[in-house]
């Protein structure tokens, strides 16, 4: 895999997380807030989703304004877009 590659990969995981985690919201929030602290809330986010700790930081990292519907939908263009930039789309 060249390095062009493994960049389209790394931001396609991190935009995938974030629009799992939009999907999921409600439910992202609830670990969240049922976390005692920062630590325990990446942790019981990347089991929710599925994703490694570098994507739960960004989910956690996520502002309330990207949680509405046009910022979704930019985000899995965006997906869409890097995905058809890799081999056999994956």
């Amino acid at each position: 895999m060249d390095e062009d590659e493994q960049r389209i990969r790394d931001h396609l995981m991190v935009v995938d997380a974030l629009v799992q985690a939009m999907d999921r919201r409600h439910e992202v929030l609830q670990v969240i807030d049922d976390s005692e602290d920062v630590d325990e809330a990446i942790r019981r986010v990347g089991q929710l989703l599925g994703v490694d700790e570098f994507g739960s930081r960004v989910i956690l990292d996520l502002q309330f304004r990207r949680l509405t519907r046009d910022q979704r939908q930019a985000l899995a263009a965006e997906a869409e877009k890097l995905r058809s930039k890799l081999p056999n789309g994956r």
